[in-house]
C-alpha cells in the first residue's frame, strides 16, 4: 500500500473516496482535505497496473487503536477480497490491536466476513440502522 497524501491524480483519488461517502461533493472534498491536513489521519491505497483500485482512510485514536473511517474499492475490483486484504495488510504492517468502524446495513456483511464483531447502534438516523464494527488482534 502507498500513502495517498500526495497522490498525483487527485481526480481519481477523490472519485474513489466518494464511493465510501454519502454522495455529496462538498463532503467528499472536506474529507479529502482532512486527510491531507490532519496528522492523525492517513489515506492509503493499492495500485494495480498503474491504477488506484482501493483505499482505506484511517484515524488514529491511540498508538495502536484506529478508526477505519473509509474503505473504497473500484467497482470492477469488488468481490475479490481486496478490501479484506487492505485491512489485514495494514494490521500486519503496523502495531494495531484494535480497529473500529461504523457502517450501515449495506456494508455490515463485509465487516462480518472480515472478522469484525458487529454491534447494532439502532436507528441512528431516521430509518437508518447503524452498526459498530470491532476487530481486535489476538
Amino acid at each position: 500500500m502507498i500513502n495517498l497524501k500526495e497522490y498525483k491524480d487527485q481526480k481519481e483519488l477523490i472519485s474513489l473516496l466518494s464511493e465510501s461517502i454519502y454522495p455529496n461533493e462538498e463532503l467528499v472534498l472536506q474529507e479529502y482535505e482532512h486527510y491531507r491536513n490532519d496528522k492523525s489521519r492517513i489515506l492509503l491505497g493499492k495500485i494495480e497496473n498503474g491504477e488506484l483500485v482501493g483505499l482505506i482512510g484511517i484515524v488514529y485514536q491511540t498508538e495502536n487503536e484506529i478508526e477505519l473511517k473509509h474503505i473504497a474499492i473500484k467497482f470492477s475490483k469488488r468481490k475479490q477480497g481486496l478490501g479484506k486484504k487492505l485491512i489485514k495488510e495494514f494490521m500486519q504492517e503496523n502495531p494495531i490491536r484494535r480497529i473500529e468502524a461504523e457502517t450501515d446495513m449495506d456494508a455490515v456483511d463485509f465487516y462480518r466476513k472480515v472478522g469484525f464483531q458487529i454491534i447494532s447502534l439502532g436507528e441512528k438516523y431516521p430509518g437508518v440502522e447503524r452498526f459498530k464494527c470491532i476487530l481486535t488482534k489476538s
